[in-house]
């Protein structure tokens, strides 16, 4: 088993304590507001919506400008779920070299990246000898607009 260094101070833990929000049940248009806006179907807990497996889901805090491309900026947190399996195309808390890091993973024909979705920054080609382990599947954005 490979030796991780300890998960970054930015990882946060999910708390069990029930959060409920009013889910309204109209599709929100970015026009003319609805004028029953004011009456909400039903009640949902956000740790229900969010999270699918407690014990292998964690927050990150993210740190960097890598993946603006995709609206993930500094600041935001991603709920991260380390039971999915990760697929092509995805995006990852990976770490490489003892390091971590958030990418989208890249797995075709034998070649394996970690793609930054900004484009100061360059793929990183995972190449014999360096150490890779995915550490959990990106599920969530959870971003502050005000």
């Amino acid at each position: 088993m490979q030796h991780l260094k300890s998960p970054p101070s930015e990882l946060v833990g999910i708390h069990s304590s029930e959060l409920t929000l009013d889910l309204c049940a109209w599709p929100i248009v970015a026009g003319f507001p609805s004028p029953a806006a004011d009456h909400t179907q039903k009640r949902i807990d956000l740790n229900a919506h969010l999270i699918h497996n407690k014990e292998a889901t964690f927050l990150f805090r993210v740190k960097g400008d890598s993946m603006s491309g995709i609206g993930i900026y500094p600041g935001d947190m991603l709920v991260v779920d380390r039971s999915l399996d990760a697929k092509h195309n995805d995006i990852v808390i990976a770490v490489l070299n003892n390091e971590f890091t958030v990418k989208r993973l890249y797995r075709r024909g034998g070649v394996v990246k970690l793609i930054p979705e900004n484009n100061l920054y360059p793929p990183m080609v995972i190449k014999n000898g360096e150490e890779l382990t995915i550490w959990g599947v990106v599920t969530y954005n959870l971003h502050k607009l005000h």
